[in-house]
């Protein structure tokens, strides 16, 4: 069990250099007044917006700028590209239809970051 995941919730990426905030539309609102995440939120720039700098050498942008500083790692502006939905999500609890998210769920970016919670913004609701 954990706690739910709703709009407004911190993430971090392991190849992130800043925190971001999780944007849930408010479509299916269950439980609370703040609209509960589902696995389906992983649209890039809608739910899951830029983590500041990315440093990870499977980014095309980033591997390209180390390339013409000779090598020294060069982070550029983060582009998410989410792998697939979050993971594992709770399938007993249904937010549109969709297994919703709790804070042990992870998001795999295509870079090769792994995206988490810090803060899931729910403190009470446990999925």
């Amino acid at each position: 069990m954990g706690l739910c995941v709703t709009g407004g919730a911190v993430m971090s990426c392991s190849f992130g250099m800043a925190p971001s905030t999780l944007n849930v539309l408010p479509t299916a609102q269950v439980v609370s007044a703040m609209p509960l995440a589902s696995i389906a939120d992983t649209v890039p720039f809608v739910n899951i917006p830029p983590f500041g700098m990315c440093q990870s050498m499977a980014n095309p942008v980033v591997a390209a700028a180390t390339a013409a500083a000779m090598g020294t790692l060069t982070p550029m502006p983060c582009t998410p590209v989410p792998a697939g939905p979050w993971a594992p999500g709770v399938p007993q609890v249904l937010v549109g239809g969709k297994p919703a998210v709790n804070n042990q769920c992870k998001l795999t970016c295509a870079y090769g970051g792994m995206i988490q919670f810090t803060n899931p913004g729910c403190q009470t609701v446990q999925l």
